[in-house]
């Protein structure tokens, strides 16, 4: 049995690495482009959160400020939306592109929007799973090599199943920030947070956003298989 840079299986992870690349190409493109194009009203990205959050009757969620660069995230427990730098302060057209959908993820969480209803009750488990799907295989890999066939495929079929439980919460993702990104265009143009000739650079930096999303569940379903080729080798 190969494991780590002398397994041939390897291969499948290359294209899923170079979309991987490329998508956070992408983003690192759009975000810096529209990060430099001020919208035309001069809205922060926290006004726009706070304009779409009222308007859909969501005035309990705060907005708070986070440390980083694009790390802006909905906590659905403390209803926070918490916003970088750049984008609470920023009055760009990336700025209020990435509050909106931030927000978007507050409106789905109030309509109970059932894509996220379940990443958000799968996440414990996911987090098990990431933690120790690679350990257990690893440890498989050993035990089969040393001999003990039995044991070793038992504890390595189990890292199998932790590892799909991670593959079903990529998976899940996807619609869930599909539509977190639409909400936000139709909320920017909707509210008049940015002019209909605005939108189009807002809808580039959400989809380059997205694409994201679409890679690491490539990279997931690439890594599954090596680990399924390497399943059936002893």
């Amino acid at each position: 049995m190969y494991f780590g840079m002398f397994d041939p299986t390897i291969i499948l992870l290359l294209p899923a690495i170079i979309f991987a690349f490329v998508a956070q190409a992408k983003v690192q493109r759009a975000y810096g482009i529209y990060a430099k194009v001020r919208n035309r009203k001069g809205i922060t990205g926290a006004r726009a959160a706070r304009i779409i959050l009222d308007s859909n009757g969501l005035s309990g969620v705060g907005i708070e400020m986070t440390k980083g660069r694009l790390t802006d995230n909905y906590d659905p427990r403390k209803k926070i939306l918490r916003l970088s730098p750049d984008v609470y302060s920023g009055a760009s057209i990336a700025a209020v592109s990435i509050a909106a959908h931030e927000s978007g993820h507050a409106l789905q969480h109030a309509e109970k929007y059932k894509p996220l209803a379940i990443r958000n009750t799968i996440v414990p488990a996911v987090n098990v799973g990431s933690f120790l799907s690679w350990p257990l295989l690893l440890i498989g890999i050993v035990a089969i090599s040393a001999g003990y066939y039995f044991e070793g495929n038992l504890v390595f079929d189990i890292g199998i199943i932790f590892f799909i439980c991670v593959i079903i919460f990529h998976t899940v993702t996807l619609p869930v920030e599909f539509n977190a990104s639409r909400r936000a265009i139709a909320q920017l143009v909707g509210l008049g947070i940015v002019y209909d000739e605005e939108s189009g650079g807002a809808k580039k930096v959400l989809s380059a956003a997205a694409m994201t999303y679409v890679a690491a569940l490539a990279m997931a379903i690439a890594n599954l298989l090596r680990i399924l080729l390497i399943r059936g080798r002893e």
